[in-house]
């Protein structure tokens, strides 16, 4: 059973978004992460049943949401990439670490994957978030996190978390060795992105 009874249609437009806008941020990837992508196939098969009425997130589009920065045309790009640079010193302090994805947590909008352990997660966070002047979207309620599937429209929860519930899903192991600056956009209802900068976790070995 869900806190709540009814799943509402996440591609709503949020103030300041439309169409052809982009917005710079920092996200966590994970391409060639095999066995992420294994458990977002299982949950993709599990949710086929659903159709439309669920918008489920291939893996090139896997990734859990760190920091905005702010839109294109309103941060200057000298900004941006000094942004980056501060943002490489204070993230070669933290080393590349392992998290578990997985279990899925129940949330109206969307199939999230819990991440664990999330202490690594929000280090990272933090570095980044000390090198902006001013933070766009505080910490506050901050849980990291994967989203597998977005809801597409407005409809009951109890079918859909009943299904994932007997699912039986092993959590993914993941290992996160960098951070990626995107630049991001949600024109196909879908969080899609090109990528600006990755930075490396740890000081390199000498």
């Amino acid at each position: 059973m869900t806190s709540f009874d009814a799943m509402r249609n996440h591609w709503w437009w949020r103030p300041g978004w439309n169409v052809g806008r982009r917005f710079y941020t920092w996200h966590l990837t994970f391409e060639g992460q095999k066995d992420v992508h294994r458990l977002a196939a299982e949950y993709r098969s599990a949710l086929a049943p659903f159709g439309d009425a669920l918008t489920v997130v291939p893996d090139p589009w896997l990734h859990l949401t760190m920091q905005g920065i702010g839109f294109v045309g309103e941060v200057k790009e000298q900004d941006v990439r000094a942004i980056v640079d501060a943002a490489g010193a204070h993230l070669a302090a933290i080393p590349a670490f392992d998290v578990q994805v997985g279990p899925h947590v129940p949330d109206p909008e969307a199939i999230l994957l819990h991440v664990h352990p999330d202490g690594p997660v929000h280090a990272v966070r933090s570095a980044i978030g000390d090198v902006l002047p001013e933070i766009p979207e505080n910490a506050d309620g901050f849980t990291p996190h994967v989203s597998v599937a977005y809801s597409a429209s407005n409809g009951p929860a109890d079918p859909v978390f009943k299904a994932l519930d007997t699912g039986g899903f092993a959590p993914a192991r993941a290992r996160i060795a960098s951070a990626d600056l995107i630049v991001i956009h949600r024109d196909n209802q879908m969080y899609e992105w090109e990528p600006f900068a990755s930075v490396p976790l740890g000081r390199p070995e000498r």
